[in-house]
């Protein structure tokens, strides 16, 4: 496949890249093999042996690589944007449990939801995802192929749970024994659904998932750190950590730790490790997961409603840990990860600005200065651009390039359309009036920006994942 186009990428935090008028050179097996301007010596030696058709993108749009969602309960998407007016323990019980079990007593339901949850996150510019599912290994296989059928790449977690914390006995496994029996199952049946594919073509993988501390027994937590131990294929394990004031005291009185150090005494904070929110947690604690190579989850509008604290992101990144994001579906009431970069920026903003306020009050009542993380710029658009895709491929360690459309990379791309090439008119709620018909201009950062705050499904035109076009109609079946 031969792209000729403008690529916009961003390969470290806030560094915004605009390749205008470039040529990418795809695999048949959907790898980027070239990558670079259309007029140079090497594109043109390319286009003169090359047979392939070539597609020239129209004046107006561009290249972004395809948004990592690291944090989505799939299930939830069945009752997504209602029931956010309790807190968190309570919230699970009354709507998350409930929707869970639905799913897993109806199939045909579960089918539905999760068909249509694939549609909406192509929609939404979504082409890796990682997902909590349900404690019934079928409902979670019923995931698991719809989402390989759709061509999305996603990584699916049976949850793992043997303790009630909500006096519903159908909602848990019997003992740490039967549930350490049925996630030892699902990560081999899933694997197998895709065991005859050329490694390309396999994009759905198991996720180990205790639900989060409260739910898990020792016994569970620490048959599953051995379990992931024992993997020869990087299995990989996704928690909530330190998400809300009640959750965490919750575990604090019942285990007499701090979560954190029930997951570290359990071998479950590893490289291949994903930990929701963290919004409690203190610097040592930030550099523990470093240290661990652990990667966060960061869930910018969940945690509005249910952790009552931000996340540190700031100190996060200092030190060290890797960061990307979560619509954390339904905690959050919407799957565009554009609404949670717009979320992620307005959060730091509103963090930074109360330490300032913090630092000035200071100095006034003691005529010295505050140490602050000053040297570390706040969030700002493009940093949570970066977040949400080269960021987040980084934090579920997807590999050479991925997340940018580096040599080697895997085309995971969504094509952006700013305005129409004839009629210079934005697209969707975007309008650029000092733009006229048929006038030359190059897409740049204004633009771009534009696009970042206001844009909407209506500016994205199409969707790849692995070299492969993905659209509504690919995924019925």
């Amino acid at each position: 496949m031969l792209i000729r186009g403008t690529l916009v990428t961003l390969p470290t935090l806030g560094d915004l890249q605009i390749l205008q008028d470039h040529l990418l050179v795809i695999s048949p097996t959907g790898y980027i093999t070239h990558n670079a301007p259309f007029s140079s010596p090497s594109s043109q030696g390319l286009l003169s042996s090359s047979s392939d058709k070539l597609r020239t993108l129209s004046r107006g749009t561009f290249l972004l690589p395809t948004f990592v969602d690291l944090h989505l309960h799939a299930p939830q998407f069945l009752y997504q944007g209602t029931g956010l007016h309790l807190p968190l323990m309570q919230w699970l019980d009354t709507y998350a449990f409930k929707a869970e079990e639905r799913l897993d007593e109806d199939p045909e339901l579960a089918k539905r939801v999760y068909e249509r949850l694939s549609v909406r996150l192509i929609e939404n510019g979504t082409g890796s995802v990682v997902l909590f599912g349900t404690i019934n290994e079928e409902t979670n296989l019923i995931l698991a192929k719809v989402m390989q059928h759709a061509g999305l790449r996603a990584y699916i977690g049976k949850l793992s749970m043997d303790i009630d914390i909500a006096s519903r006995p159908t909602h848990i496994e019997s003992s740490s024994t039967i549930s350490l029996s049925a996630a030892k199952s699902f990560v081999h049946r899933c694997r197998v659904l895709t065991s005859t594919f050329p490694p390309h073509k396999k994009l759905v993988e198991p996720v180990l998932t205790p639900r989060f501390v409260p739910t898990c027994s020792d016994e569970l937590l620490e048959g599953l750190g051995k379990l992931a131990a024992k993997d020869m294929q990087g299995l990989r394990i996704q928690s909530h950590l330190a998400e809300a004031a009640d959750q965490v005291l919750w575990v604090q009185q019942t285990r007499g730790a701090e979560d954190i150090d029930v997951f570290d005494g359990h071998n479950l904070l590893t490289p291949h490790t994903i930990q929701a929110h963290c919004t409690f947690l203190p610097p040592p604690s930030l550099a523990r997961l470093a240290e661990r190579g652990t990667a966060i989850a960061h869930c910018p509008l969940s945690n509005a409603y249910f952790s009552s604290k931000p996340f540190p992101l700031k100190e996060a990144l200092k030190a060290g840990v890797r960061v990307g994001l979560g619509t954390d579906v339904a905690g959050g009431y919407n799957l565009d990860i554009m609404n949670t970069m717009r979320w992620a920026v307005g959060v730091a903003r509103m963090r930074e600005g109360a330490a300032q306020m913090e630092e000035s009050t200071w100095a006034e009542k003691t005529s010295e200065r505050k140490e602050s993380d000053s040297e570390m710029p706040v969030l700002d658009w493009k940093g949570a651009l970066y977040l949400a895709t080269r960021g987040g491929a980084e934090a579920l360690g997807l590999g050479r390039g991925a997340g940018t459309f580096d040599i080697g990379a895997p085309f995971d791309a969504q094509l952006i359309q700013l305005f129409d090439s004839e009629t210079a008119t934005g697209i969707g709620n975007l309008d650029f009036f000092d733009l006229m018909p048929g006038s030359d201009v190059d897409i740049n950062e204004e633009m771009i920006e534009k696009w970042w705050c206001m844009g909407d499904t209506k500016n994205r035109t199409g969707m790849w994942v692995q070299g492969e076009s993905l659209g509504a109609a690919a995924i019925h079946y």
